[in-house]
C-alpha cells in the first residue's frame, strides 16, 4: 500500500504537509492542497480513519445541524464542509431542524452526544438556552451565518449586502422599489431575513425614498414563491419599477412571472437578487455574490483545526461580498403606472 511518504515525495513536500492538506488544516496553500489531493487520489492513498480514531479516542465524525436540506444555499454549504471533512478523514452526520417540533427535540435530546467530535450549525440564530446546551457538550462548535460566544463562526454582512443591492437600484434612478422577502413570520429564529428587511427599509429612508408596505411581499424561499410574489406585485394598481429579492431563487421566480405577464427585464422592471446562485449568470441576474460553498469549507477547517490542536479557542471569520452587475438592472424606462 502507498504510504504518506510516497505522496510527499511525489508532491515535493514533507509528510506533515501532506497530513495537514488532507486533514483540511491551515498552513497549506490552496494550490498545494489541490496538488496533494490529486496525487493522493491518483495513488489511492487516504488517511486511515480507524487508526486515527483508535489513537485519538474520537468518532471522526462532525455533526451538522441545518434547518433545510432542499434549498440550494444549504446544499452548497454542506457540500463545501463535506469535501473538507472527507479529505481530513472525517464523516459528516446531518441533523435537520426545519420545524418547531424537530428543533425542540434536537436541543432537548442532543442526539449528537457521543456520536460526533464537533458540531456545526448552519444559519440558525440560536437562543441562549440552545447555545448553552451545545456548549455543555464540551466540544468544538461552529456557526455559519451568525455569531455566538464559544462558537467559531463564518458569516457575511447581510446589512452591507442589502445596502449594496438597494443603493444600486437607487443610483440607477429607481424610486419605486419593492422587496420580495423570505418567509413571514420570522422562520425558526433565522435572523438574516429580518436583517435584510431592516436594511432594505433603512437604505430607502437614508435616500429619501418612500417605503410602501404593500410592496414588501413574502416569497417562501423558492422559485415558485418568488413567482407568486411577483404576481402579487403585478396585481397592484401602482407597481414598482425595481425589485430587490431576498435570494436569487426568489429573483428567478420573479423573472418567470414577468415573462409570463409579457413584461421584460430590465426594460419594464429591474431585478436584483442575493447569493450569486450558480444559475444567476445564465439568467443574467444582477446579484450580491457571497462564496456560499467556501463558507462551509472554512467552517469545517476551523473545527478540524480545533480538534487537531485540542483547543477550544473560537475564531470569527468575516466573508467578503460584492455586487455583481449583470443585465437585469437598468435605469427606469417608463413610469410605475401601468
Amino acid at each position: 500500500m502507498v504510504g504518506i511518504e510516497e505522496v510527499a515525495r511525489r508532491a515535493g513536500v514533507s509528510p506533515s504537509t501532506v497530513s495537514r492538506a488532507l486533514r483540511g488544516r491551515s498552513g497549506v496553500s490552496d494550490r498545494t492542497r489541490q496538488r496533494i489531493a490529486e496525487l493522493a487520489a491518483e495513488l489511492d492513498y487516504s488517511i486511515s480513519r480507524s487508526a486515527s480514531g483508535l489513537a485519538t479516542g474520537r468518532t471522526l465524525c462532525i455533526g451538522v445541524v441545518v434547518p433545510f436540506v432542499w434549498r440550494w444555499f444549504f446544499g452548497q454549504i454542506i457540500g463545501g464542509a463535506e469535501q473538507v471533512l472527507r479529505a481530513a478523514g472525517y464523516d459528516l452526520m446531518l441533523y435537520t431542524a426545519g420545524d418547531v417540533e424537530s428543533r425542540e427535540r434536537f436541543f432537548r435530546e442532543l442526539p449528537v452526544r457521543g456520536r460526533v467530535d464537533a458540531v456545526l450549525v448552519l444559519s440558525m440564530d440560536l437562543t441562549e438556552q440552545e447555545a448553552d446546551r451545545l456548549r455543555g457538550l464540551d466540544m468544538p462548535l461552529g456557526l455559519v451565518g451568525h455569531d455566538a460566544e464559544g462558537f467559531s463562526s463564518v458569516h457575511i454582512d447581510d446589512r452591507l449586502g442589502t445596502r449594496l443591492a438597494v443603493q444600486h437600484l437607487i443610483n440607477l434612478g429607481h424610486r419605486d422599489i419593492a422587496m420580495i422577502q423570505g418567509l413571514e413570520p420570522r422562520p425558526l429564529g433565522a435572523v438574516a431575513p429580518i436583517i435584510r428587511r431592516e436594511a432594505f427599509v433603512r437604505t430607502l429612508h437614508d435616500n429619501g425614498v418612500e417605503q410602501r408596505p404593500e410592496w414588501m411581499v413574502p416569497g417562501e424561499f423558492s422559485i415558485a414563491g418568488g413567482e407568486r410574489a411577483m404576481d402579487r406585485l403585478l396585481a397592484e394598481s401602482h407597481q414598482p419599477t425595481a425589485v430587490f429579492a431576498y435570494a436569487d431563487e426568489l429573483a428567478m421566480g420573479a423573472l418567470r412571472s414577468l415573462r409570463r405577464h409579457g413584461r421584460s427585464t430590465p426594460e419594464d422592471m429591474s431585478i436584483v437578487g442575493f447569493d450569486d446562485h450558480e444559475m444567476s449568470e445564465y439568467v443574467d441576474l444582477t446579484t450580491v455574490a457571497q462564496p456560499v460553498r467556501a463558507q462551509g469549507a472554512t467552517a469545517a477547517r476551523l473545527l478540524i483545526d480545533q480538534l487537531e490542536s485540542n483547543s477550544r479557542e473560537s475564531t470569527v471569520v468575516p466573508v467578503p461580498i460584492e455586487l455583481v452587475v449583470r443585465g437585469s438592472t437598468a435605469p427606469p424606462r417608463r413610469s410605475a403606472e401601468w
